[in-house]
This record gives structure tokens, sequence and C-alpha cells, in this order.
């Protein structure tokens, strides 16, 4: 503006409040397969209303469960659950099979500037990937780094998928930018909580709240700690996991959420 100079005047920026929920959706079914139930789990995430959504095991297309299961989505079922809420969302398709596919996917309220799948499956039916995308937030000079995690079942498998997570993030994600990690990483040993911590300076949210990871899996009766939430360059205001109506009723996990500022 012409003639208007802001020398001397001290100007703040309000720090940016972000938040997210990380949720296996068990391809839209309830905890024990019998139900599906994707509209009110499409619901229930609307109400949260978080500016990112990290989703472990999205159907992507199935032939036979599309003719016969009813309110079953025509597209993805990301595109689904973002729709009118999420405006950028990705899918990546890791278990493929002669039905269809599914994969992890990212839901956000920011546009996506990158974003790579690293497929770490060991079976063509397990979905197992480091999901990475790189969003632009208003006023902030960096990238902000999302990386979406499901691991395998056994503890060799995750120990291998470790090494792809610390290689990635060590050449890919600098010291200098903030990065948000979640998902299912089916380590209810906690075996990789202290190379997390060690190695790549990551700090998990519940853990960091409470003491301890929470329990998520299963919905009805959580027992094992499944899921977590970690983050770096990022200050965390609270985490929460919803045990309570309908989330307990719908997938086999609970899903769990944070909230940020920048």
């Amino acid at each position: 503006h012409q003639g208007y100079s802001n020398k001397g005047i001290h100007m703040t920026q309000k720090p940016l409040r972000l938040s997210l929920v990380t949720y296996n959706i068990h391809k839209g079914f309830s905890g024990l397969g019998k139900k599906f139930l994707l509209p009110e789990m499409r619901q229930a995430l609307v109400e949260l209303d978080t500016d990112f959504v990290f989703l472990q095991e999205v159907q992507g297309l199935h032939h036979r469960r599309a003719r016969r299961v009813t309110h079953w989505p025509e597209g993805l079922q990301s595109d689904y659950l973002a729709a009118d809420t999420w405006p950028y969302h990705i899918y990546a398709k890791n278990a493929v099979y002669q039905a269809g596919h599914h994969g992890n996917a990212i839901l956000s309220k920011f546009p996506f500037v990158h974003y790579e799948n690293i497929n770490i499956s060991a079976r063509h039916r397990a979905s197992r990937s480091i999901l990475h995308a790189q969003v632009a937030l208003p006023h902030i000079q960096r990238n902000l780094h999302l990386l979406c995690v499901h691991f395998g079942l056994f503890k060799n498998e995750r120990a291998a998928q470790y090494q792809t997570l610390l290689k990635r993030i060590q050449e890919v994600v600098p010291e200098h930018e903030p990065l948000l990690m979640a998902g299912d990483f089916n380590d209810w040993q906690l075996h990789l909580s202290q190379p997390l911590a060690q190695e790549l300076n990551l700090t998990e949210a519940f853990y960091h709240c409470y003491g301890q990871h929470t329990r998520s899996f299963p919905a009805l009766k959580p027992t094992l700690c499944m899921d977590r939430i970690y983050f770096r360059g990022i200050n965390l205001i609270k985490a929460q996991c919803f045990k309570e109506k309908p989330w307990r009723t719908l997938s086999d996990h609970l899903p769990l959420s944070a909230w940020f500022d920048i």
C-alpha cells in the first residue's frame, strides 16, 4: 500500500490449529464383518470435522460386494467418505486380488503438493504401506509431511517395514519441516516405540499426554495398543481415543485423534 510502512511495528502471527484422526475402517464393515456400516462411519467422521483423516483398509474396488451389498458406493470408499468435507484426498492400493483391491488413504482440507506410496506388503492380499504426502499450509513457509502407515502382523515383517520407514524419513523429510504420522502399526508388543523415539525423534501423542499408548483394538473391548499418532516439529495440544458409541460398534478398531498448533 503506497505511503504505508510497518517499520517499527511488531506483528505476531497466531499459530495454526490442526487436527487429525486415524482410523482402520475394516473396508467399511463392523468388527465381525457382518454389517456394512460405511455410511455410519462417514457420518461419524464428518461430525469430528478434522483437517486430516488417515485411513487404513480402504476398499477401492470389489466387484462381488458392489453387486450384493446395500449402499455400496459407486467409486472408491475414500471418495465417498471425503465428499463435501475434505476436498483433497488420495488413495493408494496395496492389496490387489481378483475381486478388486484395497489400501490406505489420506483426506485433507489442504491441497497436496506431492505424494508417494511405498508398498511394503509381504503378501498380495495384505494392505501394508507408507503413504507419504506433503501439504501446503496457509502462511507457513514449510510443507507439512503426512505419513499414513499400516504395518504387518508379524514381528519380523514389521522390523523390515520399520527399516523402510526409517530410510524414508531420514532421506525425504528434512529436520526443519513438521511431520505427522499415524496409522495401524500392529505393534501391540511395543517393539517400535523406542526406535521411533530414539532414531527419528518422533513423539507419540498419547504417550506424551498420558505416559502410555492407548488401547484401540478390538473396538468392543480394547486391549491392544495397535494404532498410534506420532509428531515432530509441531506442538501437541491434546489427544483422544473415541471409545463411546457409535465408534465401538463400527469398525474393529477405534479411531484416534489429536490436535496441534504450528
